[in-house]
């Protein structure tokens, strides 16, 4: 069975992008947060969306094997990801896809400058065919999918998870994975998110998982 993430070529790819972040992210995240004397921000949104937009905020290596894991354990033909930054998850994520014989990647990300360089680095991972990364407000960009949706990556504006769920509801299928990164980083952030999948009336058994910066993982059980 072929395993991609062995691949020199692609975990060459992943290694050099993970090691520019390592270097890259650290002072923009810091000053991103950096509040006044009195505790409030520094920065407005404005500062911050500019700040972040040169930042890769990657998944770690060991989340991005989960989501390959998880991916090809699913049998994912068509995944879906919200936040594509520098195209890492994306990376993962299409390797289980090619691996399991599967479709497409379908990443959404509003920066057209990281649309750019994410293109560019899942083509050095040999994985473009697998992937299509629409540009834009995701709340547009992914109102189409055609053909239902076996896995559900969240990474993008954390206040944007749960409408972004909602919005690919009638795409998933059922049994679909969502995952949603970043839990405790932005805890607040999250909160309407997992109340939501937690309530089992509206479909989800879920769990956290305490990988990387805390993931959310959840079945769809309609």
């Amino acid at each position: 069975m072929t395993n991609s993430l062995s691949d020199p070529t692609l975990n060459a790819v992943l290694q050099r992008l993970h090691a520019a972040a390592e270097a890259n992210d650290p002072p923009l995240l810091s000053e991103a947060h950096r509040k006044d004397p009195h505790g409030l921000p520094l920065h407005a949104d404005s500062e911050v969306a500019t700040l972040l937009g040169e930042a890769y905020i990657p998944v770690p290596p060991e989340t991005g094997t989960l989501l390959y894991l998880l991916a090809r354990g699913a049998g994912s033909n068509r995944v879906v990801e919200f936040g594509t930054s520098f195209g890492i998850s994306t990376i993962y994520l299409a390797a289980a896809v090619r691996d399991h014989g599967g479709q497409t990647v379908i990443s959404t990300e509003i920066n057209p400058r990281k649309v750019e360089r994410a293109r560019r680095n899942i083509e050095a991972a040999g994985l473009a065919e697998y992937v299509e990364i629409r540009e834009g407000d995701a709340l547009e960009t992914l109102r189409v999918i055609d053909g239902p949706v076996d896995l559900l990556f969240l990474d993008g504006w954390k206040d944007l998870y749960l409408p972004v769920l909602k919005l690919l509801e009638p795409a998933l299928r059922s049994e679909a994975l969502v995952v949603a990164d970043d839990l405790d980083k932005y805890r607040e952030a999250h909160k309407p998110f997992l109340e939501f999948i937690t309530n089992p009336a509206n479909g989800y058994v879920s769990i956290e998982i305490p990988v990387g910066d805390r993931l959310a993982l959840a079945v769809r059980t309609v």
